[in-house]
């Protein structure tokens, strides 16, 4: 049975941020992920986390400079020391929250910039990051991210994604698989996830959801959910499913779609 997971960044927006873990508890959720803790203590977040029942599922490392348009830093040239001090930042939250699962940002990159510096610098970041997080359980995970909602992200699809992680060749390297993201540039979503859900050296390590073109509910648009939920149930993916929507709505009126999978 798929397990789902609210993210807080998108979901519950009706409610002030420390309050939406207990609106997803109540809801049915049993674990959350959000974009970024770091404008919270890591014990306040680990309270509400404990005081609601939740797991922590995922978040991402600190990407720059958000506000002014930075998304990620970790292909871009220069900023190495600045990735690096971001992985610290993250595994302190990550010890705290408990989630064994981190995302990292790729980064944007321009049409007149040089690809292959950007992606030899992403690969000896990513490798550096996964070596920190190792000795702690934490599997470093990199999302493709379509160039609609983000136009210049570094990475965009899923078998690069996966060449990645393949020439990094570490265990705990393995791929953010949005489906929503996945849609809008490739489509075929069911035929990939067979292709990439046990590689050696990759493969999947979580999954998230959105209804396409939209980025709603899930029960809207143009995928076939109860297909690839029963799918990605029998190729054994037992990580948490994030719900990375925005509802048309309140939240909580539109979650008639995860009845069936409580």
């Amino acid at each position: 049975m798929p397990r789902f997971a609210a993210n807080l960044t998108m979901m519950y927006t009706e409610h002030a941020f420390a309050e939406r873990f207990q609106a997803a508890a109540k809801d049915g959720f049993k674990a959350v992920e959000f974009l970024f803790p770091y404008d919270y203590t890591a014990t306040d977040l680990s309270s509400r986390l404990q005081d609601s029942g939740l797991t922590q599922a995922l978040f991402n490392a600190p990407p720059g400079d958000w506000a002014s348009g930075e998304r990620g830093i970790a292909s871009l040239p220069g900023r190495e020391d600045e990735f690096k001090r971001s992985i610290d930042t993250a595994l302190e939250y990550a010890l705290v929250l408990g989630n064994d699962k981190l995302h990292v940002m790729a980064g944007l990159i321009g049409p007149d910039q040089d690809r292959a510096h950007h992606r030899a610098v992403y690969l000896k970041n990513l490798a550096y990051a996964a070596r920190q997080l190792a000795p702690h359980g934490i599997t470093l995970v990199i999302e493709p991210i379509n160039t609609r909602d983000i136009p210049g992200f570094f990475l965009n699809r899923q078998d690069d994604a996966q060449a990645i992680c393949a020439e990094v060749g570490l265990d705990n390297l393995r791929v953010q698989f949005d489906l929503y993201h996945c849609q809008i540039v490739e489509g075929d979503l069911a035929v990939k996830l067979k292709r990439d859900m046990a590689r050696p050296h990759g493969g999947i390590g979580h999954i998230q959801i959105a209804g396409v073109p939209d980025r709603h509910e899930p029960d809207g648009g143009e995928i076939n959910y109860p297909y690839l939920f029963n799918l990605i149930d029998a190729l054994g993916y037992d990580g948490w499913i994030g719900c990375e929507y925005r509802p048309k709505a309140g939240t909580s009126a539109g979650l008639s779609w995860l009845k069936p999978w409580l």
